[in-house]
């Protein structure tokens, strides 16, 4: 009967009201987190007297995005694997094409399985160029190399895995405003002109599950002042967490 179902079990029924305020709320926690992580890492970092250059004290610190990383082993737990199945932190190398290991945020492995790997990445200013170059091409190198050693073999007799891409932008004037774009020689795609970096990466995520590099994306953005209360926002619904969780949690389920 429906009332044994557990409540994240979004494969079988439509997600109610009572599970949206609790992938809400466990959002939030999830940006706060982060926040206050980030925060930490760079009073700690100031106060040991080796700044990094920048802001990058915030990116060598590690740990901002584990709230979201347990938001998502939440989900599969209750879609059905145990917590044995589920890998972060240590033993996340999967075997790749064009070089020999990648560390995935998390793993699902199920008696040799491969059943789900998930990347969870964000970007604060002020240096959005560059490194909007850099995650883009991250994000694409490491679907590449997956799937073409998957295609090899690499993963043994596991079906196709779930492939999970989660992103979380600064909401902030920089990544607001238009961006130019350099045409020296042929036009850009028409969506990417006067595009801010929101923009970009909105159309990343959307693009990488289009051309099926990804099953599934999500992106939202959070300021750092609202963020340490865990306020966030959605800009497309088709990029949104609900979406992502109920995708990942229906593939659990039938991996199960």
């Amino acid at each position: 009967m429906q009332e044994n179902i557990s409540p994240w079990c979004w494969f079988e029924f439509v997600m109610d009201e009572k599970n949206r305020l609790r992938l809400d709320e466990q959002t939030r926690k999830a940006v706060a987190h982060y926040w206050k992580t980030r925060l930490s890492q760079q009073k700690k970092q100031k106060a040991s007297g080796q700044a990094d250059h920048g802001l990058r004290s915030a990116v060598t610190g590690g740990a901002q995005m584990d709230g979201f990383i347990e938001l998502f082993t939440s989900v599969v737990v209750e879609a059905g694997l145990p917590k044995e199945c589920i890998f972060r932190k240590r033993s996340v190398e999967l075997p790749g094409f064009f070089r020999p290991t990648k560390e995935w945020d998390l793993l699902v492995i199920k008696d040799g399985i491969l059943v789900a790997a998930v990347e969870a990445k964000s970007q604060v200013g002020p240096s959005f160029g560059n490194n909007f170059n850099n995650r883009t091409e991250e994000a694409m190198g490491s679907a590449l190399d997956l799937w073409t050693a998957y295609r090899e073999g690499a993963f043994l007799k596991s079906p196709q895995p779930f492939l999970g891409y989660f992103f979380m932008l600064e909401d902030c004037a920089a990544s607001n405003q238009p961006v130019s774009v350099r045409e020296p020689h042929f036009k850009v795609f028409p969506e990417f002109i006067q595009a801010s970096y929101l923009r970009r990466y909105e159309l990343f995520c959307r693009k990488l599950v289009l051309e099926r590099q990804y099953t599934a994306a999500a992106f939202i953005t959070s300021d750092g002042r609202n963020g340490m209360n865990g306020e966030f926002h959605i800009s497309a619904e088709d990029l949104s967490l609900e979406r992502f969780t109920k995708t990942l949690a229906a593939h659990v389920g039938s991996v199960k």
